[in-house]
């Protein structure tokens, strides 16, 4: 029904803003990798949306991204995944890191979003593997054996998600294991 909103921000409170689009103030939910990128008050902005009617609201929710509301979407198909929820993951986890989790069924990086608790995360992986992989968003496209086994490798010695994929973006296509993490470590000690 509405697919997109162009207006100004008018007000913004956690994890809800108020868009103005002519005089019209929507009331729109975001979730915070959204929120944090959106401009002050009273400048700009175009959120790309989805509109959900309920027995008791009907609630729009606003993303900056085609694949952050792609992946709300494929969510919400979900038997027990209501809005909130996919709302709550997305807040937890940018669309590539989903997308990278999901592609590598590891259930743990999933469990780490407040809310998720082991069932609901294996559900998600078995429902959305093939659906929402590697092919939607994900940092690094398809993830080869070798670096699945180097980014397990990086997350047991500590490194976050984020870290451990913005050092494996940077290395060759054909690196071996060892060598791969050799060359990550070094790129993170940097």
């Amino acid at each position: 029904m509405i697919g997109k909103l162009t207006g100004i921000v008018s007000d913004k409170n956690p994890p809800q803003v108020i868009i103005d689009c002519g005089g019209v103030g929507y009331e729109v939910q975001v979730p915070m990798s959204t929120f944090y990128n959106l401009p002050a008050d009273g400048h700009k902005v175009t959120l790309l949306t989805q509109f959900v009617v309920r027995e008791d609201a009907q609630i729009l929710y606003g993303f900056a991204t085609s694949a952050e509301r792609e992946a709300f979407r494929e969510l919400v198909k979900i038997s027990g995944v209501g809005p909130r929820t996919a709302l709550s993951v997305l807040s937890g986890m940018d669309v590539g890191d989903l997308a990278q989790a999901i592609t590598l069924q590891e259930s743990g990086r999933l469990m780490k979003v407040p809310g998720i608790g082991k069932k609901t995360a294996e559900r998600l992986l078995l429902e959305l593997k093939g659906r929402l992989g590697a092919d939607i968003g994900a940092p690094m496209g398809a993830v080869g054996d070798a670096q699945s086994d180097i980014l397990q490798a990086l997350l047991a010695l500590g490194y976050s998600d984020k870290e451990a994929a913005v050092s494996l973006k940077a290395l060759p296509k054909d690196v071996g294991v060892s060598e791969g993490i050799k060359l990550a470590l070094k790129a993170l000690a940097k």
